[in-house]
């Protein structure tokens, strides 16, 4: 098992999908159905032996929740903020390019 190497309030961008999220969960490696699993095409489905990330996600249409693969992800290095409207119920921000969870003080 992998470490983690995103963090719970980055915003982060999909490599190959056109959108962008900020990180409320990970999981150490693959945790969801085989079902979701299989329904990603081949060429593009990710290994299942590495951290997956929970999103609140936008796209130019709409916001989400997503599950997306270590492997398909970078930092989003837009400086813009993410519009989904449960961020304010789980995170403070953006202060300095990412999110801080309610509650949480940092020195």
């Amino acid at each position: 098992m992998q470490t983690a190497r995103f963090f719970i309030g980055q915003i982060v961008r999909h490599r190959i999908f056109p959108f962008r999220g900020v990180i409320f969960d990970v999981d150490p490696e693959f945790d969801n159905t085989e079902e979701w699993y299989m329904s990603i095409p081949e060429e593009v489905r990710p290994r299942k032996d590495q951290p997956f990330y929970h999103l609140l996600a936008e796209n130019a249409e709409t916001e989400y929740v997503a599950y997306v693969s270590e492997q398909n992800l970078e930092p989003d290095e837009s400086g813009q903020p993410v519009r989904h409207p449960h961020i304010e119920e789980i995170f403070d921000g953006p202060i300095g390019g990412a999110y801080r969870l309610k509650g949480q003080h940092r020195n």
